[in-house]
């Protein structure tokens, strides 16, 4: 049985948190004297600047026992401005206290805690505490509990009927067994607990002792340690420095065992901490279960997954203010932007972002008292003095109608296409990531190194520049080079058709909102409701509640301000302002932002909405609006084709130079060994017009009645062609992708009708797939089925309606479609006919 059970506190700030992990510390024999908060002696406030302050600014942890059990006990902040430190905490936790204090109830922070531990999936006990406080009216608390957070909230301070019939009706199972046994086994209570059906709630006053020790009773009745894996995996929840400036990597095992000088990646592991409080004491091995820290590892980031674990989910809470930072005078702004890359590995959420035109910096900051510390951290530990400006809304893009973009890179001996699919999605979403595109198309590992470089950043709108949001992008198709593509090729090209579907698309500003939860006295009613509508607010139905009205809806950040302030002022200090993130929606006053920001996404150097094609022995910008008529692939939504066509209608036609047009002969098809010796012509111009029709090679049939079908075996014609054989023995992907190319440019000059098709029987649960070129048709075979069977079945079921030829060289093949009425063709003979094509459009173009 696993004996290791990791436990966070959470709680809204002076909700007494902290003085609750000095009561289980100190019941639990790790420390022998109370520590307390207005003291500045509390075991957890180990920093300087929490002993100040009087509140939890880093998590930190300590270790007790609970029977047979070794528990981590994690303290988070209980402060709004660092409640993204609370989250990176979830990631380490099996159970969850939340405090709630007697006097103030559920707050507006208190419902945001209770949906992160809904979202993480954390069982949660409660403690209410601060019961002694005069006015405390227990059951009435209760009640409300039940009401807003979970109606399976109850009380498990006395177990008798009464809770037994309360707690069957949270499951069905756990009513059956009540009516025929009486009561419900600690064992079925445990397992409510665990998938969340059941929050027991233990109440009394942690300052006094009262209450603490039937909680931790209860605590080590109703836990249950998961069970984890033997293979090796950890969750990297924090990065922090020690007070000699040694970076940590605390993280919490989830499976197996880590030793020290155990490799990740390639950094070592040189010191393994088990840290209670400000002290810490070093083992030789952590096993599943365990929170440590860790020596060694320098490229770890919070939320990264090692071993079997996967990378976090993207954090629920977010910065909704900017600041500039204002840098002394002579400090150089690299420098301080570097220090401050420092901070962002201990706190992700400042989003550290540098101008390198203007040479300025911004920090998304919670707030100002997350100002504060962190102005008094860059002071502590690299004595830099900063001020702030002004604060400004952190605003989103998204957009309104699906979308296709395209992104080419093809400078000098780089090659990278990509095709990605845009959507709307609804509010709240995020960046949703897929890909649809065949393996046979582009090769798994180039379509995960996309779906990399789309997760990897922030991509930038072109309405604001603003990060954009909800929206699901699906890697549609892409294309690579065997000898000439790299890694960044596909960064560039992913990038840029993100942002050439946004410029072909429309696109919408988004600001965050709060839900807010006004209560003021009946007098003062009609001046908030004037004041939400004066905001661009949204108020719902007042609800009357004795002398006071309580007023809800939803308001821009951006015009909340201070309001909390006024609040105060015109109710005499008797008004309460309760503000939750609600999410970013459309802008109240969009054109008003989109104009002050004054953003031109053609101008931005650094997101490109064009992309880079080979011309001339080059690589040439193209702007966005022409990138789809210059696109290799083609395109994967309706829309975006005709759209191509359209640009090429209205151009007219392209010319091309003889060396631009050879070049593209070249690196098709290879050098032409019959015209090595060929005399150099005078460079002359050909003009390409969409609707020109060019002369035809006489197809294998003459009547004209019935169309004409050219069906052929690829991977046959693939290893009965030299230049594609070789090719096979580096790259098989690749020579498949020439010999698409080469029929694409065969059927476009003959205008005959082609079908390809290649084996994909062997790939476990493969429905089969086509792709679509023009009248050229790639055809993969689904599991089970070989390509000789699809042909075959192709005669069998079309040949009274269609002239068939078959093109393969597998003699017992060819004897079944003859017999069947279609015509035979060899493969050297198709082979023979391609050149002859390409010679002539040498001779006639050239």
């Amino acid at each position: 049985m696993n004996k290791h059970l990791s436990v966070g506190i959470l709680a809204h700030v002076d909700a007494g948190k902290t003085t609750l992990s000095e009561a289980i510390l100190y019941q639990k024999g790790v420390t022998r004297t109370l520590g307390r908060v207005d003291h500045k002696d509390a075991f957890l406030d180990t920093h300087a600047l929490e002993r100040q302050r009087g509140i939890t600014i880093f998590s930190k942890q300590a270790v007790f026992p609970l029977g047979e059990l070794s528990v981590t006990l994690m303290d988070t902040p209980g402060h709004i401005d660092f409640s993204a430190e609370t989250e990176r905490t979830l990631q380490t936790l099996d159970y969850a206290i939340m405090v709630i204090s007697a006097a103030d109830g559920v707050t507006g922070h208190v419902m945001t805690l209770w949906r992160l531990l809904e979202a993480y999936q954390i069982p949660t006990f409660v403690f209410i505490n601060k019961t002694d406080l005069a006015g405390t009216d227990l059951q009435e608390l209760l009640s409300i509990l039940s009401s807003t957070l979970n109606e399976g909230v109850i009380s498990f301070d006395r177990l008798d009927n009464t809770f037994y019939e309360k707690a069957a009706l949270c499951d069905e199972e756990a009513l059956e067994t009540l009516l025929s046994e009486g009561i419900i086994p600690d064992e079925m209570l445990c397992d409510l607990i665990t998938c969340r059906k059941l929050f027991p709630v233990y109440s009394g006053s942690a300052l006094k002792l009262e209450g603490v020790k039937r909680f931790l009773l209860g605590l080590e009745r109703f836990v249950k340690p998961p069970q984890w894996p033997d293979q090796f995996g950890a969750r990297v929840y924090k990065i922090s420095r020690d007070s000699q400036g040694k970076r940590l990597t605390h993280l919490k095992m989830t499976g197996g065992t880590l030793s020290v000088r155990h490799l990740i990646g390639e950094e070592k592991i040189t010191q393994l901490r088990i840290y209670n409080g400000a002290a810490f004491h070093t083992v030789n091995q952590v096993e599943a279960g365990q929170v440590c820290a860790v020596c060694g590892l320098e490229s770890t980031w919070a939320g990264q997954g090692l071993g079997y674990e996967k990378v976090g989910n993207k954090p629920k809470l977010e910065s909704l203010l900017s600041y500039q930072v204002l840098l002394p005078d002579g400090c150089d702004p690299h420098d301080a932007y570097s220090k401050l890359r420092i901070l962002e590995e201990e706190f992700p959420e400042l989003q550290v972002l540098w101008d390198e035109e203007s040479r300025k910096i911004q920090v998304q900051l919670m707030g100002e008292v997350q100002m504060e510390i962190l102005t008094n951290l860059l002071m502590e530990r690299f004595s830099l003095a900063v001020n702030w400006g002004q604060p400004i809304i952190n605003y989103r893009e998204t957009i309104t109608r699906r979308v296709e973009g395209v992104g080419h890179f093809e400078p000098l001996r780089h090659y990278a296409e990509v095709h990605l699919i845009l959507e709307p999605m609804p509010v709240g979403t995020g960046i949703l990531l897929e890909t649809t595109c065949s393996e046979d198309l582009l090769d798994k590992n180039w379509q995960n190194l996309i779906l990399t470089h789309l997760a990897e950043r922030h991509h930038p709108g072109v309405l604001t520049g603003s990060p954009i949001t909800d929206m699901k992008i699906t890697l549609a198709a892409g294309k690579a080079h065997v000898k000439h593509t790299e890694g960044g090729d596909f960064r560039q090209a992913t990038y840029r058709a993100v942002r050439h579907g946004l410029r072909r698309t429309d696109s919408v500003l988004l600001e965050p909102y709060y839900n807010y939860r006004l209560d003021v006295p009946t007098a003062s009613v009609g001046r908030a409701m004037h004041d939400m509508q004066r905001i661009a607010g949204e108020c719902g139905q007042p609800i009357n509640q004795g002398d006071m009205v309580t007023l809800s809806g939803r308001a821009p950040v951006a015009a909340m301000g201070d309001y909390a302030k006024e609040v105060l002022a015109y109710t005499k200090g008797i008004g309460r302002l309760q503000l939750t993130f609600a999410g970013y929606f459309p802008c109240h006053n969009a054109a008003e932002v989109i104009e002050a920001r004054g953003y031109d996404p053609d101008r931005d150097p650094a997101n490109p909405c064009g992309s880079v094609f080979c011309s001339h022995g080059g690589g040439v910008n193209v702007p966005w609006e022409e990138v789809e008529a210059n696109m290799h692939l083609p395109a994967c939504l309706s829309e975006t084709k005709k759209a191509a066509d359209e640009i090429i209608r209205r151009t007219g036609s392209r010319e091309y130079s003889d060396a631009e047009l050879e070049a593209i002969f070249r690196k098709t098809y290879g050098d032409d060994k019959r015209e090595k010796n060929r005399l150099k012509r005078g460079s002359r111009i050909v003009s390409a017009r969409s609707n020109e029709q060019f002369p035809r090679v006489k197809s294998g049939y003459n009547d004209s009645q019935a169309p004409q079908i050219l069906l052929i075996d690829g991977y046959n014609v693939i290893f009965a062609w030299e230049e594609m054989q070789e090719m096979t023995k580096v790259n098989l992907e690749a020579s498949r992708a020439l010999l698409i190319e080469t029929l694409q440019n065969y059927q476009g000059y003959t205008g005959e009708t082609i079908i390809l098709v290649f084996d994909a029987y062997k790939q476990p649960g493969n429905i089969g797939a086509t792709e679509k070129y023009g009248n050229l048709s790639v055809i993969y075979t689904k599991e089970g089925q070989t390509a000789d069977q699809y042909i075959e079945k192709y005669v069998l079921d079309n040949v009274k309606k269609q002239k068939i030829t078959v093109a393969t060289s597998d003699g017992l093949e060819q004897m079944m479609i003859f017999g069947q009425g279609a015509l035979r063709m060899p493969v050297r003979e198709l082979i023979a006919r391609v050149l002859d094509a390409n010679e002539e459009i040498r001779s006639k173009y050239l």
